[in-house]
């Protein structure tokens, strides 16, 4: 009877913490994506990014569902974010693209990474409305992740060009409607 009573508790925790967890793994991902990119797993990157996407998906649904939304979990959120769509997307494409471009080449991701945690922070202070006020970072990450299956059919002018647009988008106040 211990046994089950210890059990029924342990998925309790489990089931209240569920949403972090998932939070946790995603950043974990990212945090693997950039280790990838440091050897020069490039392919590996970019599907353990892919993979912090599908995390960062369903993060929030799970928190709803269980009724677990909370301000720790929307920071935790927003590290994850930063890392697996800011750093590490970033690093990718420096890594692919922009290396041997220069100061520019430098510039552009830390840029892109800036932009997105100003993008964050300025969500995490707002009033939830049901809309996004800017390009989500996740949205950004994951288009510049993308990107790199055409690296050699685009140019290292592309990249110049894509990481300030991306930047742009996400510190922009349009809004879009949260799916």
């Amino acid at each position: 009877m211990f046994l089950l009573q210890k059990v029924d508790s342990t998925l309790k925790k489990i089931k209240a913490n569920a949403a972090n967890i998932i939070t946790i793994t995603n950043m974990s991902f990212g945090g693997a994506a950039i280790m990838a990119t440091l050897n020069e797993y490039y392919s590996y990157s970019v599907l353990l990014i892919f993979i912090a996407a599908f995390l960062d998906r369903y993060d929030g649904k799970v928190a709803r569902k269980f009724n677990q939304e909370s301000e720790l979990g929307k920071q935790l959120d927003s590290m994850a974010d930063i890392i697996s769509f800011g750093v590490a997307p970033a690093l990718l494409m420096y890594e692919m693209v922009l290396m041997n471009a220069g100061i520019a080449g430098m510039m552009m991701p830390v840029l892109f990474i800036a932009a997105g945690a100003l993008r964050l922070a300025r969500f995490n202070v707002m009033d939830s409305t049901g809309y996004f006020v800017g390009l989500p970072i996740t949205a950004a990450g994951t288009l510049l992740t993308f990107s790199y299956f055409f690296t050699n059919s685009l140019s290292e002018t592309f990249y110049l060009i894509l990481f300030p647009v991306l930047a742009l988008l996400m510190v922009s106040t349009f809004t879009l409607k949260k799916v």
